[in-house]
């Protein structure tokens, strides 16, 4: 049984910070999906009103049109269930590197999140399956380069379109396998993807967020370390504490380095006797160090409330309204 160090983290209506996708990445947290009867009604009108539409002919893009400029084609209703397996292998074609395990795992956590919004029209069981993936750390092998965010991850996410449909490898247990064959073992039956659900999972921002989470974590600790080594580096220089005095940051009160002449007080222990001091001014390397990592203390609270609001929304096209009773196209899948 797997011992877990952080609280579980909940997939569902409540939002998800930069911290959940990295404890996921990093394995240190149980999966769950929301599941009241409220909720899982809510996603599961969304599929039902798309099966309403089909009944009644209606053109929904990407369901029973072709994709991009080509949805001006109608696809007729008899090949609308095989559209879904045609969009993943088209694009199947990326190309570099592997994305790391911490990396995969946090790209199959903010696709969860962005389905589990509630209007990208998918089923309840493919919520499930996503989360069993990163239950079981089933990881698709997806490569780097592929996809420009002009339209989505398209490409990286139809690695794992493909994977829950049993085609293509993943990682599990440290071993390169077919997923058909972890399907097999785990007791799975592959998915088959219904109209929408394919489009659902690749048109949108999935990997890019993923990858901003964690830069974003290694950003906040290298502030830290950063501005750890200038306060030793005061010590060995023996500088003169006094550069980081709270009175002198009030007086140019910018929150971020407001931040890091604190944690340098802290270290340094600014408010203790010091000895004589070797020379009045010190250099710019340690004189400045607020004002220069203090840019990246002041950027950090834009940048997550940036990524979380990604993070936290659906970024598909197009969005299904299954309580109007609407089809909303537009384009939150564009990265940029």
């Amino acid at each position: 049984m797997t011992t877990y160090l952080a609280e579980p983290v909940v997939f569902g209506e409540q939002p998800l910070s930069i911290e959940n996708i990295n404890v996921l990445s990093q394995r240190r947290a149980q999966v769950l999906l929301q599941d009241d009867a409220a909720y899982r009604e809510m996603i599961a009108k969304g599929p039902r009103f798309l099966d309403t539409l089909l009944d009644k002919e209606g053109v929904i893009y990407g369901v029973t049109t072709g994709y991009g400029d080509s949805c001006v084609v109608a696809v007729p209703l008899h090949q609308v269930e095989a559209l879904p397996r045609h969009l993943y292998t088209f694009h199947g074609c990326g190309l570099g590197q592997l994305l790391d395990e911490a990396s995969t795992r946090a790209v199959l956590a903010a696709r969860l999140q962005s389905l589990c919004q509630g209007v990208s029209g998918v089923r309840v069981e493919l919520l499930e399956r996503l989360r069993a993936f990163l239950e079981h750390d089933v990881l698709p092998l997806i490569p780097e380069e592929g996809s420009v965010g002009a339209s989505g991850d398209l490409t990286p996410l139809s690695y794992v379109a493909a994977t829950l449909s049993g085609e293509r490898e993943v990682l599990f247990k440290g071993e390169r396998r077919s997923a058909a064959e972890v399907h097999a073992e785990l007791g799975w039956t592959p998915l088959v993807l219904r109209p929408k659900e394919a489009l659902a999972l690749m048109n949108g921002t999935a990997v890019m967020t993923a990858l901003a989470c964690l830069a974003f974590s290694r950003a906040e600790y290298l502030l830290k370390l950063a501005t750890r080594i200038t306060a030793l580096n005061v010590v060995a220089l023996e500088g003169n504490p006094e550069h980081f005095d709270e009175r002198l940051f009030a007086a140019k009160p910018h929150p971020g380095q407001m931040q890091v002449a604190a944690w340098l007080r802290q270290d340094l222990a600014i408010d203790a006797p010091t000895a004589p001091l070797h020379r009045l001014q010190d250099r710019y390397s340690l004189r400045c160090a607020p004002h220069v990592l203090g840019v990246m203390a002041d950027s950090l609270g834009l940048l997550r409330q940036f990524i979380e609001t990604e993070l936290n929304s659906a970024n598909d096209n197009p969005l299904i309204d299954a309580e109007a009773e609407r089809v909303l196209h537009g384009g939150h899948f564009y990265g940029g």
